[in-house]
């Protein structure tokens, strides 16, 4: 008998908390099918501070760390800092690492820390309810703004790949999706990417990965990936927005 599937080492066995539908799961197994494949998994440290994925730590079986709501990038730093030989990387959402952990994370950038960011971009706050995030979408209904995003009150959504793009210390930021088997295949091979550039000292790198949240979208789980095509997608373009190996080359 040929195994055709399994689950990959540098994940656990647990039964994940995740919301039917959630796409934090396919991220969750990328990043642990990369650590496999690289053979880096006893030499990583993983930092997950408060959101969704608050109970990341029962998902890897890589060494992780809490952080403080938005401090992931704080803790990263010193953890890198002390252990320069491992791969360091944190897993934020777009509330925590884009509003309560936008200063860790923008001074981080500019120092070019030598570990690795998993954003995922959801457009709203997911554990706490269903809030406005900095990255919801103008006119996008929430427990917050039931009537939609007024950007005459409420700011213009936060463009985290773009800002960070113009940042010297950045050497990789990308934007890549869930909504499709072609663009998750696409999210592993800038995962890999990013993960190689720390391995190779090469700075801050970032994955932005959109994904869905059909819990407080209000949406089937179907719907909600066919909401990622029509309008979260549109506003934030999947693509390279800074690669200076690239640039090199």
């Amino acid at each position: 008998m040929s195994v055709v599937f399994e689950r990959p080492k540098a994940m656990t066995d647990k039964l994940m908390h995740y919301c039917p539908g959630c796409m934090h799961g396919v991220v969750h197994r990328l990043v642990a099918e990369v650590l496999d494949e690289m053979g880096v998994a006893g030499e990583t440290v993983g930092i997950a501070p408060v959101g969704c994925a608050v109970f990341a730590y029962n998902y890897f079986s890589c060494d992780m760390l809490q952080s403080p709501h938005g401090r992931a990038c704080a803790v990263a730093t010193g953890v890198k800092r002390a252990n320069p030989n491992n791969i360091v990387f944190t897993y934020q959402g777009d509330g925590d690492l884009a509003a309560i952990g936008t200063a860790e994370t923008i001074h981080a950038a500019v120092r070019g820390e030598n570990f690795t960011v998993v954003f995922i971009n959801n457009a709203i706050y997911g554990m706490t309810s269903g809030q406005m995030a900095p990255t919801t979408l103008p006119g996008q209904s929430s427990t917050t703004t039931p009537y939609g995003r007024d950007v005459k009150t409420q700011g213009y959504p936060l463009k985290v790949c773009e800002m960070l793009a113009t940042i010297d210390g950045v050497y990789y930021a990308e934007r890549t999706s869930t909504d499709t088997t072609k663009n998750i295949a696409a999210t592993k091979k800038a995962l890999k990417k990013a993960f190689t550039y720390q391995s190779e000292n090469k700075g801050f790198t970032i994955v932005e990965v959109l994904a869905n949240c059909p819990t407080y979208w209000g949406k089937t789980a179907l719907e909600s990936l066919e909401w990622m095509k029509t309008d979260l997608i549109p506003y934030y373009p999947m693509g390279v927005y800074r690669d200076n190996g690239a640039q090199v080359k």
